[in-house]
C-alpha cells in the first residue's frame, strides 16, 4: 500500500509541475500581449491590449495557485482530503482562487465589450453574476460545514500545525 501511495504523491507532484509550466508559459504570454499593446502606442488599442495581458495573467494567477495547493495539500502534507477541516481548507484555497479569476475575467470582458461590441455585455455581466453564485455558494458550504467541523476540533489544530511544518519547510 505504501508503493501505491508513492505513486499517488508522485502523479500529484506531476500534475503540480504541470500547472506551473503552463502558469509560466501564460505570463510569458501576457508580458508578450503587453508589451506588444503598449509597441503600438498609448491609445485605445494599447489599453485594450493591457486588459487582455491581465485576463491572460488571471489564469496564470489561477495555474498557480493550483500548483501551490497541489502540492501543499497531496505532496507535502501527511494527511490528506478527508475530514471537514480538511475539505473546507481545501476547497477554500482553489474557491478564493477560482472566484477572483473570474471575476477579474468578467470585468476584462465588461471593459472589451463596452469598446468592442456592447451587445456582448449582457454575456460578460452574466460571467460576474456567476462568479456571485460562487461566491454565495461557497459561503452556505461553509456555513454549513461549519457543524461538521466542530465534532472534531483537534483536527483544526493539527492542520494548524502542519501549516507550521509546510511554513517553516518553505
Amino acid at each position: 500500500m505504501k508503493h501505491l501511495l508513492r505513486v499517488f504523491y508522485l502523479i500529484h507532484a506531476v500534475v503540480a509541475l504541470l500547472f506551473l509550466c503552463a502558469a509560466l508559459l501564460l505570463m510569458a504570454t501576457a508580458v508578450h500581449t503587453g508589451w506588444a499593446a503598449l509597441g503600438e502606442g498609448l491609445d485605445r488599442a494599447a489599453a485594450l491590449g493591457v486588459i487582455e495581458a491581465m485576463g491572460i495573467l488571471t489564469a496564470a494567477v489561477v495555474s498557480l495557485q493550483i500548483a501551490q495547493t497541489i502540492t501543499e495539500e497531496e505532496v507535502m502534507r501527511e494527511a490528506h482530503v478527508g475530514g471537514p477541516t480538511r475539505l473546507r481548507r481545501f476547497l477554500s484555497r482553489f474557491l478564493v482562487v477560482v472566484v477572483i479569476a473570474i471575476a477579474i475575467e468578467a470585468l476584462v470582458g465588461v471593459f472589451k465589450a463596452m469598446h468592442d461590441s456592447p451587445q456582448n455585455l449582457p454575456y460578460a455581466a452574466s460571467v460576474l453574476l456567476a462568479a456571485a453564485a460562487l461566491l454565495a455558494g461557497w459561503g452556505v458550504f461553509i456555513k454549513l460545514n461549519r457543524a461538521a467541523e466542530e465534532l472534531e476540533p483537534e483536527a483544526m489544530e493539527k492542520a494548524k500545525i502542519e501549516d507550521e511544518k509546510i511554513e517553516n519547510a518553505a
